[in-house]
Formats: C-alpha cells, structure tokens, sequence
C-alpha cells in the first residue's frame, strides 16, 4: 500500500541532508530517519519544515513550511509544536509524534488542541509514556521507539580492545559537570592512565543550542580544567565521524537524565559496541541491558566501580562489548517506519 505521508517541524533548520553536513540533534535525526526509512518502503513522504528551499532528497519531498501545507494525506504527523495539530483537517488521521517528557502538554494551548483533533500520541518509549497522565487527552497512546540509523548495522567485532578511553557525546547540560567530578575523584586515580573524551557543545542543537550556550560553556570550561587527568574536550561530529570515534572509546559514560525520554547518545554507542555505564534515571535504562551490555547502577560508587571495570577489566570489556553488537542494533529505522505504517486508515 502507497500512502501519502506529511510530516511538519516548526523547530530549527534542517533538512535531509544536515546529517552529512555535521552534527544534528536527536529529533531532528529522527524526523530524517524516519521519513527516508518510509520512502524506502514505497510511500510518497513530504516534510514541511523551517529548510531553507524546496528540494527532494533521499526521495522525501523537503520544503519550507512557509510555503504552505499539502491539502490532504493518509497520515499526518504533527513533530512536537501544538501549532502543527490543525494545519492538515483534510488529512485522514492526524498523529502527533512527541520526543519531551509529556507534562508540557499540560498547557491550555496544547490541551485545548489535543480535546480537539484526539491525535495519537507517539511516544518513544514506556518511561516517556509513563509522563503523560492518563486522564489527559488523546486518541490513541503508542510506543515507537526510535530506530537505530543504518550506519551501525554492520559494525563487526574489535580484535583487539582499544585504549582505556571513555566517551561522552549528549548535552553537556545533562550532568557532565557531574561526570567530570567523579572521573577526577574516584574513576581516574584507579586507571590513572585512562582518558575520557568528550563530543558535545551547542553546535548539535541549532538556534536552541545558542541559547544555552553560555550555560554549557560554563561547564566545559571544568572540563578545559582537566586536561591534566586526561580529559579531552572535541567538538561535536558528523555521524560517520562519531562512529570512528565510538571504535576507538572502550566505555559510554552517562549519568541519565529525567527529561531525557530515549537518550540517542548511549543507544547508538551501545549499537557500535560500547559497554555502558549509567545510573537508574530516565529513559537510560531501557537503552543497557544490566549486567551484559554494561552496567545500570544506583550510585556514584557503584557507577564508578563500574566504569573502572570496564576500562580495566579486558575480558569483562570483551563480554559488554560482544552482547552489545548481538543485542542492541536490532531495531532499526525500517522497523520504526513499519509501525507508523499500522497508523495509516485502510
């Protein structure tokens, strides 16, 4: 079945080709993933969003949303703004895809919308869902996890393991100037040789990174403070890029964090091969299997006890590191297409 698809974004700039351009954002990755993956699977896919021109890319068609909206589609999918709910009321069946932890929805504007049109809420994993009351308004509540991009579908196996290097590559915001106290209190004294690189700045997050820029700053510049404990700070890269990084680091480290409702960072590192270390917030826990990808502890000692091991420990390495591939880079974009399909009104 051919259906016609339209996806609208009021977010920042972005179009089918900002992935090979340079860093980009977990939503706006998605929302590229996603449409190539249904085009692939034979369905005419529009995306109107803030791009700069019109163009067709990957076989999606891009094009500014100031230029208007299609007059009619099968299936219309809403990406986060409430604005977008009522732009398509010929379209067959509205769904409104979210990536936030859902009490935002809890506004008069956003309510009022949702009384409304009643589009399906998709949500992007059980922790994400689980923030949505259940007295608020919807259609349907669905659970579709993002896909894991097709970059990391055929990584093999490591001969050997590489040097003792973490990695963290989310926002900065999201408890690094944590991390960095406990690397330099309790991880690095008992692997005084390992090094802990970094890819993040506000470059990843467009126009809404430089708004937080000065903030993110502010804890990097603990990070600059700690060259001397083998802390290397990186600009955030493009994905071929981030995954020859992801070969050469050892242990994904990552506190978690309650807004954070999927954590794209610790599930693609997981699909490269990367044990992970995270603690039991958020949506982090349903990216680690405890105990055979990595680790999900309770506290800073055992996340610290934890991160050691793997930097240290080069058959427990071997065991996360192979479970990872086996395991964690199953779900891809095609899958992720194939259950908006079933969204789609016969």
């Amino acid at each position: 079945m051919c259906a016609r698809i339209v996806l609208a974004d009021d977010g920042i700039e972005f179009d089918g080709e900002s992935p090979m351009r340079g860093p980009l954002g977990g939503v706006e990755s998605s929302v590229v993933n996603l449409t190539r993956a249904l085009a692939e699977r034979g369905h005419e896919v529009l995306v109107r969003n803030k791009c700069r021109r019109a163009r067709l890319i990957d076989d999606v068609d891009w094009a500014p949303i100031e230029s208007g909206m299609p007059e009619s589609a099968d299936l219309y999918i809403a990406n986060r703004g409430d604005k977008l709910l009522p732009l398509m009321p010929g379209a067959r069946r509205t769904v409104f895809w979210i990536h936030n932890p859902a009490r935002y929805l809890l506004k008069w504007r956003y309510l009022s919308k949702l009384w409304r049109v009643r589009p399906a809420i998709i949500f992007i994993g059980d922790y994400h869902a689980s923030t949505y009351p259940k007295w608020a308004p919807s259609g349907e509540r669905v659970v579709i996890p993002y896909g894991i991009a097709p970059e990391f579908s055929d990584i093999t196996p490591l001969d050997a393991p590489p040097p003792r290097r973490a990695i963290f590559t989310s926002n900065p915001l999201r408890s690094l100037d944590w991390l960095l106290r406990l690397w330099s209190d309790r991880i690095r004294p008992s692997a005084p040789d390992a090094e802990l690189h970094l890819y993040c700045g506000a470059a990843t997050y467009g126009s809404v990174g430089s708004e937080k820029a000065r903030e993110m700053e502010q804890v990097l510049d603990i990070a600059r403070s700690l060259r001397h404990e083998g802390v290397v700070l990186n600009e955030p890269v493009a994905k071929q890029r981030l995954i020859e990084e992801f070969r050469n680091a050892r242990a994904m480290l990552y506190r978690g964090d309650v807004n954070e409702t999927f954590c794209l960072a610790v599930g693609e590192a997981q699909a490269a091969g990367v044990p992970a270390v995270v603690q039991r917030i958020g949506s982090v826990v349903e990216r680690v299997i405890d105990g055979e990808t990595g680790a999900v502890t309770d506290d800073d000692q055992s996340f610290a006890e934890a991160a050691v091991k793997i930097l240290t420990d080069d058959a427990y390495w071997r065991r996360c590191h192979i479970a990872a591939l086996q395991k964690q880079n199953s779900w891809g974009w095609a899958d992720a297409a194939q259950r908006f399909e079933r969204l789609i009104p016969e």
